[in-house]
């Protein structure tokens, strides 16, 4: 697909949750899929981890403490919020729904916990939907290996991460999409892909070629 994805700039941009298992190649393609990609954002999380080196306040998270965190939890600021191992991770609702409303295609990397959330914020009945796509490893013993690859964790975090990602992927069958990214080249296509049909879809296509149809049927 060599041609660029591009938004709605006529209404309501499309709302994206994507989840995957630590190591599933999650963050590698949406960096490759931005890249190639016009008007689609991910949206960027707060969270109570410490900020690791070489991320940028605001660019990778927005880093806050517990207490903050939670003082938004209690004011219902957050479209979603979890705790993943000993820290808490928030998606802004005002945000988000300030993006999208411009007609920005947006991208919530959340895990399944945040993206049931997001579900229950928008049903099937409300006007926005969230379309949710699932990203797997071929195989437990390439999760495993590209854990290992990383080198930055100790076995023990390692372990931890493996069983959470057997967690996480008991809730494939939460969403309405399922990627598995083998050959990251084909995985990046079938993730371009399934932006663009839903691009194509007739509610946001329809907004899009408004002035087209009114033409047509002039």
């Amino acid at each position: 697909m060599s041609e660029q994805i591009t938004a709605n700039k006529a209404g309501t941009g499309n709302l994206y949750v994507i989840a995957a298992p630590s190591g599933a190649g999650k963050t590698s393609l949406l960096k490759a899929l931005l890249s190639d990609s016009k008007d689609i954002e991910v949206a960027v999380s707060y969270t109570t981890r410490p900020k690791r080196e070489g991320e940028v306040e605001g660019v990778d998270y927005y880093y806050i403490d517990k207490n903050n965190f939670l003082e938004m939890v209690n004011k219902e600021q957050f479209l979603e919020y979890a705790q993943v191992f000993d820290n808490f991770y928030g998606t802004s609702r005002e945000k988000v729904e300030q993006r999208l409303k411009k007609g920005k295609d947006i991208i919530l990397e959340i895990d399944w916990q945040g993206a049931r959330q997001v579900r229950n914020a928008f049903p099937p009945s409300s006007k926005q939907q969230c379309i949710g796509i699932f990203i797997l490893p071929p195989s437990r013993s390439a999760l495993s290996e590209r854990l290992h690859a990383r080198g930055q964790d100790s076995e023990e975090v390692i372990t931890r991460r493996m069983q959470g990602a057997v967690e996480e992927i008991a809730h494939f069958d939460e969403f309405d999409y399922l990627l598995v990214n083998d050959v990251f080249e084909e995985a990046l296509f079938d993730l371009k892909t399934i932006i663009r049909a839903n691009q194509l879809a007739f509610g946001p296509q329809s907004k899009r070629i408004d002035g087209l149809i009114t033409d047509l049927l002039a």
